[in-house]
């Protein structure tokens, strides 16, 4: 027998240290760890990095096999490693109920449990009683699994498991919006069991999504059955929020050791190389320590001022443990692997040195890694003088099993038993590697002949649905509704996926469904019911939008495919001609290069071969599939009657009742529908199982279809299933074709006044006499009103009589209305019956999810609070609507007007989120005021005008202001009256555009950032409305409630005729500033040092202690929020932004050698001061009254608002006098002199 070779006897020295360490403590039975002699039980994450070592040594072995026996050895640790693994699956499916609850719910209580009792597999603790929900364990126990399962161990052995496995999956991919108790088990950092969003979660949750796509758990031996499918867009949603977060670790924590988990390895979720250096660095710098490095700033776990007798601190007490935090030699290991993967050998030899010098020698020289360093009780004083001198005594685990586990790891890498692309089979290290380019497939399709023919005129090639058969188009939602059967398992009671939005990356792809190609049309196309999608030019930026995303997003094989259809509203008024704004988009996307991203476009057969295709094999027919089918009721007897074809027809998609559900059908129906004969191949029409394909189905087949179509909300059917049936459209109630409607001779201004309510002898309000009036109506806007009277009192479901009993509903003729108003676009009126009809914003309730992850909070309604509600978490879409309306105070145009720029704020924050920098809180109704606002200032109108234009703006043009207004760029509003012909509306009599365009613009490229946006708004009349019932008065809205407060911008909008093009440009920023609660950069810093020389400052009575210091650390995101709550209290954003440049002042003060600058500071009082002395100065410069007006409400002087910050007549040489003259008495009396 040959001696064993050098390698071969280090590495059966990593074996010994291995089993002594490691595998001597693994359960007979489950295969699971506790995590160490007093804690017995097993907790999942300590579990999966504890098995790792094994892991990586069983590969070792494999490799480096000397003799058989090495063979043998190899075995025997990849089976510890299965063992383990399955004992935590065994674990989490005793759960499944709970993971089928928190699918829909993501509760705490619904959680999967982080520990599990070793020897049984059961829980340890309850639901309520440990912080449970840890969605980093549950993902790094997913993203091993596909680690091992790609290296080739077999850990899943059942299609039950896989389905579990989905499930589990579905689990975390909502990781970027879900509050979690982190790596650490605590929250936030106070420890009193509140949640937050943590980095380490979202990062490892991304990994986890991403190494599990497409991935078989049945290794080298499975099929279509057992693969994982993850959806794209969940992934990115969580790349975009972790990206957004770094380098902070979450909202209480600025920084947190844990995300080196997920910047290196295992996770490696960060695409950015220069955030993952920034981030490794900042944890380097504030938390490395002599023996490992802190987890987080003030953390107090196991330190000597730590009270173990309470779980929870004292929001004061965690100053006490600043520079006293225990040390971890754990980090040290992450940083030699994550040197070895980096290629950095200096760090590698670096961190190993520092870490056999902390480690410490058991018994036969076992070498083990220690839990923690702590600070010994008798040296804290000289610790917190002297920061890491003292020298530290180990505390807990010995060894801490996870710790110990990467130590193994990382040496097995840097002697070279291991390759980084052995314990990486999926390739996760190359994360950072830059990406190719991406070009956009585009394929134009034309909803009918008619329209293809008008895109025929101008050059463009389309198809239509006939055409690009066999492929089948059909809309997002359906593709949604596909989805929700992934991971079905009856068994289990497992639902499969919650019914949720297609991403533009989902619907981007090609799929294979029952051996049918199905491609499906993008998202913003199926917003049916909101009335975005009537205005084109909104179309166009939602396209461009999804555009430029899947320019920077797209990561799978294939290129992106993206179906755009036209349909008859895309067309102009007369529909001979395609509409200007999207025959220009059309052009630029056939000239290859639209919003930032190459396009191709061609014939969706063209795009086949380069397309991104998926196979869902899900939808397969699967073993439930029954010979005899009982939903179809077939007897023996009844079989010889029928055709073979449709006998077999029959017998392939009967199956049970309940998995045979809406969308199979639909998709059956949809499948065997008649093809257009001229498609056909000729074999098409002989006999066999193609001529059952072909046979021409009834009426009555194309009308079920229909109604599935409608079940499943799908609108427009004609779109997606050409056929003739669907052209007869409902017949019309003829409530609205009033003979005075086409009045366009200034008669049809009516006004509202003339129009008093009916009332019968009772006095009560006359429901028939309205229905009477609405018949001879000159105007859309007065049979609105009438209507939302008639809601008011009787309620949608109220059969009006009118021209027949029982009559259509108000709910129909409302909607009627809005079908009609919808082909004017009287903006202003489409909001306000979306409004009374209460129509549903689609991507509300994920716009505001989209905001909250990025971490800004939402407030809504006008401000002071309680009026101003404040939105923290992610709400369920009934609740939030219902806090939008309480908000408004039943104003049903600020109501619908705060839900759609809701909506806009979170498309800019997908494209641009640079615009949201130091922004913690965005205030949507000082946002709707500002808008007013600045359309006031602008258009020299009343508040009332202003308040009109702005609900007449199209959606595309307020998201052009609100893009303006988050920008801060200079915009002018010009208007020209201009005589339309009367075709656009059948009641403008004068139509007055307005344009916006960017101060200074030259050269304009790009609509949004050059600004030259054209503003179409119709300026009516304020209609007044006198009518005896109050309550009736104050909920009837559009455009008849004012934003603009009486006192609040009053001063804004008097004469400015005389006002030289520069005035009141600095008051717009400060209102701007204000509005949106911008800071300077590092204020919050600043804020925080002032208050550690202070008792306080005092804002508008209302006081931010000194000691939230000593809760809180400089850069945390809780400390800023907190701040900002504070100067939230003031309602006028212009002296508020005036309170942020005070408070910026006292800064400076602080940087200077004071010790303290006194009690409470009363930041307001200081401001007053310097108005005072602005006043003054200027009163003596001979300034006359009427240009040192004074803000009635604040008492500051308008002109003190408009001046620049610095310079001779500067609000910061007035601020800095009145600074120093409040905090005088505390300045040193050398060298510091009044200017």
């Amino acid at each position: 027998m040959r001696s064993r070779s050098n390698s071969g006897v280090r590495l059966d020295g990593y074996g010994r240290l291995v089993q002594q360490t490691i595998l001597r403590h693994q359960d007979a039975v489950t295969g699971l760890l506790p995590a160490s002699a007093d804690h017995r039980d097993a907790w999942v994450r300590d579990n999966v990095y504890s098995i790792l070592a094994v892991w990586g040594l069983g590969l070792a072995y494999r490799k480096n096999a000397d003799r058989d026996e090495d063979k043998a050895k190899a075995y025997e640790l990849e089976q510890s490693v299965v063992k383990l693994m399955r004992g935590l699956l065994q674990c989490m499916m005793r759960q499944v109920d709970k993971v089928e609850a928190f699918k829909y719910s993501q509760s705490t209580r619904d959680c999967l449990h982080a520990k599990y009792n070793t020897h049984t597999c059961a829980t340890v603790v309850g639901d309520q009683e440990w912080g449970h929900l840890q969605m980093d364990a549950t993902s790094l126990y997913l993203l091993m699994l596909a680690q091992m399962t790609a290296s080739g161990l077999h850990i899943i052995h059942s299609l039950d498991e896989v389905n579990f496995i989905q499930n589990l999956v579905f689990y975390i991919e909502t990781a970027y919006k879900t509050a979690d108790f982190g790596i650490w088990e605590r929250g936030d950092k106070t420890n009193q069991g509140i949640t937050e969003l943590n980095a380490s979660s979202v990062g490892m949750a991304k990994a986890a999504l991403e190494a599990l796509d497409e991935l078989d758990l049945f290794g080298a031996k499975g099929g279509p059955q057992s693969v994982i499918r993850v959806l794209s867009d969940e992934v990115q949603h969580c790349q975009s929020i972790l990206h957004s977060m770094l380098p902070r670790a979450s909202t209480s924590k600025e920084v947190d050791a844990s995300v080196l988990s997920v910047i290196s390895y295992p996770a490696f979720a960060v695409e950015d190389s220069k955030l993952v250096e920034i981030t490794k660095q900042e944890i380097i710098t504030k938390l490395q320590g002599r023996y490992g490095c802190c987890r987080f700033l003030r953390d107090g776990y196991r330190t000597p001022k730590e009270d173990p007798n309470r779980l929870y601190y004292e929001p004061a007490e965690l100053k006490l443990f600043e520079n006293i935090e225990c040390e971890w030699p754990l980090f040290w290991a992450y940083l030699i692997i994550d040197g070895i993967f980096s290629g950095n050998m200096e760090q590698v030899q670096e961190y190993r040195e520092a870490l056999e010098g902390v480690l410490i020698k058991g018994k036969n020289g076992v070498r083990l890694v220690p839990e923690l360093y702590s600070v010994p009780l008798d040296k804290v004083d000289e610790e917190y003088r002297n920061p890491r001198t003292v020298d530290r005594i180990p505390l807990g685990k010995l060894p801490l099993m996870w710790g110990q586990s990467l130590y193994i790891l990382g040496c097995l890498m840097a002697e070279g038993f291991l390759a980084p692309g052995e314990i990486d089979p999926l390739n996760r290290r190359f994360a950072t590697v830059p990406k190719p380019d991406v070009v956009v497939q585009v394929c134009i399709l034309a909803e009918t002949e008619g329209i293809k023919a008008v895109l025929r005129k101008e050059d463009i090639n389309a198809e239509t649905v006939a055409d690009v058969y066999p492929i089948r188009v059909q809309p997002a939602r359906i593709l949604s509704h596909i989805y929700t059967r992934l991971g079905r398992n009856k068994q289990m009671c497992l639902t499969g996926r919650p019914y949720r939005h297609m991403g533009v990356l989902g619907t981007s792809k090609l799929y294979n469904i029952r051996k049918n190609i199905f491609a499906f049309t993008p998202q913003f196309i199926d917003q049916q019911q909101f009335y975005l999608a009537l205005d084109n030019t909104m179309i166009v930026e939602m396209l461009r939008t999804d555009l430029s995303y899947l320019r920077s997003r797209w990561r799978m094989t294939g290129q992106p495919t993206i179906t755009f259809p036209i349909s008859h509203t895309m067309l102009d008024e007369t529909g001979s001609s395609v509409h200007p704004m999207v025959l220009a988009t059309l052009r630029k996307l056939q000239d290859g290069y639209f919003g930032g991203a190459r396009i191709q476009t061609g014939k969706l057969s063209e795009f086949l071969t380069t397309s991104c295709r998926t196979h869902l094999s899900f939808m397969d027919p699967g073993p439930e599939g029954k010979v005899f089918a009982k939903s179809y009721e077939l007897s023996i007897d009844s079989f010889e009657e029928l055709h073979a074809e449709e006998w077999l027809h029959g017998l392939q998609i009967a199956e049970d009742a309940d998995t045979y559900d809406e969308v199979a059908q639909y998709l059956d129906h949809l499948l065997q529908r008649t093809v257009p004969q001229s498609n056909l191949p000729p074999t098409a029409q002989r006999g066999g199982l193609s001529r059952f394909r072909a046979a021409v189905h009834t009426t009555h087949d194309l009308m079920s279809l229909a109604s599935k179509a409608k079940d499943l909300h799908v609108q427009n059917v004609g779109m997606y299933v050409p056929s003739k049936i669907f052209q007869a459209s409902q017949q019309s109630v003829k409530l609205l074709s009033s003979p005075h409607q086409h009045n366009v001779d200034g008669k049809s201004h009516t006004l509202y006044a003339e129009m008093s309510l009916p009332r019968d002898e009772d006095g009560n309000m006359d429901c028939k006499a309205l229905v009477d009036q609405l018949r001879i109506c000159p105007t859309l806007q007065e049979q609105a009103d009438i209507l939302y009277m008639l809601h008011i009192l009787k309620g949608p479901k109220w059969h009006t009589g009118l021209d027949s009993e029982p009559g259509p509903t108000v709910e129909e003729l409302l909607t009627e209305l809005y079908m009609r108003v919808g082909n004017t676009r009287q903006w202003a009126l489409i909001r306000y019956i979306s409004g009374i009809l209460k129509k549903k914003v689609e991507a509300l309730d994920e716009a505001c999810t989209d905001l909250l992850s990025h971490q800004k909070h939402l407030t809504v309604g006008l401000p002071p609070e309680p009026r101003e509600k404040t939105i923290s978490t992610p709400i369920p879409y009934e609740e939030l609507v219902r806090l939008i309306d309480e908000a408004s105070e039943k104003n049903l145009s600020v109501s619908i007007l705060t839900q759609e720029i809701m909506v806009y704020l979170a498309m800019y924050m997908r494209t641009q989120p640079a615009l949201f920098a130091e922004m913690f809180r965005i205030r949507i109704g000082l946002i709707i005021q500002v808008m007013a606002t600045e359309l006031a200032h602008s258009l020299r109108c009343s508040a009332g005008e202003a308040t009109e234009n702005l609900m007449n703006l199209s959606p595309s043009d307020m998201k052009s202001l609100l893009y303006h207004i988050l920008s801060g760029k200079e915009f002018g509003v010009e208007r020209s009256d201009l005589s339309f012909p009367p075709v656009q509306s059948v009641n403008s009599s004068l139509t007055t555009a307005i344009s916006i365009c960017e101060v200074g613009a030259v050269g304009a490229t790009k609509p949004e950032r050059a600004g030259i946006v054209r503003l179409k708004s119709e300026i009516k009349q304020p209609l007044s409305l006198q009518s005896a019932d109050a309550d009736l008065k104050s909920s009837l809205s559009a455009g008849h409630s004012e934003l603009l407060g009486k006192g609040s911008f009053s001063s804004m909008l008097e004469d400015h005729s005389s006002k030289d093009s520069r005035q009141g440009q600095w008051q717009r920023r400060r209102r701007l500033d204000g509005a949106l609660n911008r800071v300077p950069v590092g204020f919050y810093q600043k804020v925080w040092k002032v208050l550690q020389k202070c008792h306080g400052l005092s804002v508008e009575g209302f006081v931010l202690p000194s000691s939230t210091t000593r809760e809180m650390t400089p850069g945390e995101m809780k400390f800023a929020v907190h701040v900002e709550s504070v100067l939230n209290r003031v309602p006028q954003p212009e002296y508020r932004q005036l309170l942020v440049e005070t408070i910026l002042v006292l800064t400076m003060l602080v940087d200077m050698e004071v010790h303290t600058i006194g009690g409470i500071i009363a930041v307001e009082k200081i401001l007053q001061t310097a108005n005072d002395l602005f006043y003054e100065e200027q009163k003596a410069l001979g300034a006359d009254d009427h240009m040192l007006e004074k803000d009635p409400m604040t008492g500051i002087c308008s002109l003190l608002y408009d001046s620049a910050p610095s310079g001779r007549f500067g609000t910061m040489t007035y601020l800095s006098k009145s600074v120093v003259m409040y905090v005088y008495d505390f300045l040193p009396t050398d060298g510091c002199s009044m200017q």
